[in-house]
């Protein structure tokens, strides 16, 4: 039976979620409106645009290819802020050899084996980019699409609405999905995300967004001495393509056990058949709350040197941990330091890896009169 995901509530606002101001005091918009300004030019002349934005002691700055999060500033214990995403300087570095730094993830979000389903008795074969499978919506996924932006204030909040139209066999998909999604930044320094989607066609979605974390700063080196927390008792442990195998394990007595704040490098080179699959931590925890209507906090990371502190809630039943594993010095950040092994982490909320495939997995399915929607808000203090 499928579980009834598309009657989730968005907005963290109706989820009464509490936030830990920045700085103190909490701050209006007043004068904050999203400043637009050219990024750069792709090769078929399409121009390329950032927005930044400001409120509540984070700062941001979004483009419209991908709507990727380019740079994200909050303030340390000290008040001192630091860009804690990973990035690019140039649209050229985006386009040439990104791993998905700060995009938009669709139309489905994480791995589906062999880049193939069924739905309603009709078998559908996906662009296939990561060895045979698909991964992240395919070679041309959302990542690599230019949004129309809106910028918007409301209240004392600021934000952009982003709006791409997916047409119908798009990477394979079936369909033609309109998808919008809206950064908000909240009066308390809060990044809201809410996902919206609707299709003409029953088709499967499963959208997030790929910022890579670094709290001590962007560039500063290893994430290993971070703290994590995760509300997960289970994963989803992968074969050797990083495909489920459908099981839902426990954490307990394994190196995904985070149910208590731990070092993400204590366990991180243990001799263990799922970190070897990996090349360290590319899994999905099982949420311990489900599918949810509004947004429950899932997990909190925070760095001891800076004072840093992320909280993230989300609707999703899943949550995508990866330690960074791929990142293999080849590639310079915006802050001009090259990018190694395990110099970042991504929490990326999500519904479950291969679900089409998998019945027993929450479902990802889309069909024509329903509005897919999904919250995830990160929360940041010190």
């Amino acid at each position: 039976m499928e579980l009834n995901r598309r009657t989730v509530i968005a907005g963290a606002a109706a989820a009464g979620l509490a936030a830990t101001t920045l700085g103190g005091t909490a701050h209006a918009h007043g004068g904050r409106t999203p400043v637009k300004t050219l990024f750069g030019t792709l090769a078929d002349g399409t121009k390329v645009y950032s927005w930044s934005l400001a409120n509540g002691g984070t700062r941001m700055r979004v483009l419209s290819y991908g709507g990727i999060v380019q740079s994200l500033e909050i303030p340390d214990r000290r008040g001192c802020h630091a860009n804690v995403s990973l990035g690019f300087d140039t649209i050229e570095d985006y386009v040439a050899s990104s791993p998905y730094f700060g995009a938009l993830i669709g139309r489905y979000g994480n791995r589906i084996g062999k880049g193939r389903f069924t739905l309603d008795g009709t078998a559908y074969q996906l662009s296939v980019n990561d060895g045979d499978n698909s991964l992240h919506g395919g070679a041309k996924g959302f990542d690599k699409r230019v949004w129309d932006v809106e910028p918007f204030t409301k209240g004392s909040d600021v934000g952009l609405h982003l709006h791409y139209t997916s047409v119908d066999g798009e990477m394979g998909y079936p369909g033609t999905l309109r998808t919008k999604v809206t950064y908000t930044l909240t009066r308390h320094g809060d990044w809201r995300i809410d996902y919206e989607a609707t299709t003409d066609k029953a088709t499967v979605v499963n959208l997030t967004n790929h910022v890579y974390w670094n709290l001590a700063g962007e560039g500063s080196g290893t994430v290993e001495d971070h703290q994590l927390k995760i509300a997960g008792s289970r994963y989803t442990p992968v074969d050797s393509g990083l495909i489920p195998t459908g099981e839902l394990a426990p954490v307990a007595g394994t190196p995904f056990d985070f149910r208590r704040a731990k070092r993400i490098g204590e366990d991180l080179r243990e001799a263990h058949q799922q970190l070897l699959y990996g090349k360290g931590i590319d899994h999905n925890w099982v949420l311990d709350k489900g599918l949810s209507p509004r947004p429950e906090w899932v997990a909190t990371l925070r760095d001891p040197s800076s004072g840093r502190i992320l909280r993230i809630a989300t609707t999703e039943p899943g949550l995508q941990f990866y330690s960074g594993n791929f990142l293999d010095g080849t590639l310079v950040g915006s802050g001009g330091r090259i990018y190694r092994q395990g110099d970042a982490l991504c929490l990326e909320t999500q519904h479950f890896p291969d679900s089409p495939n998998q019945p027993h997995f929450p479902t990802t399915v889309l069909r024509p009169g329903q509005t897919y929607r999904s919250t995830t808000v990160h929360s940041f203090s010190r």
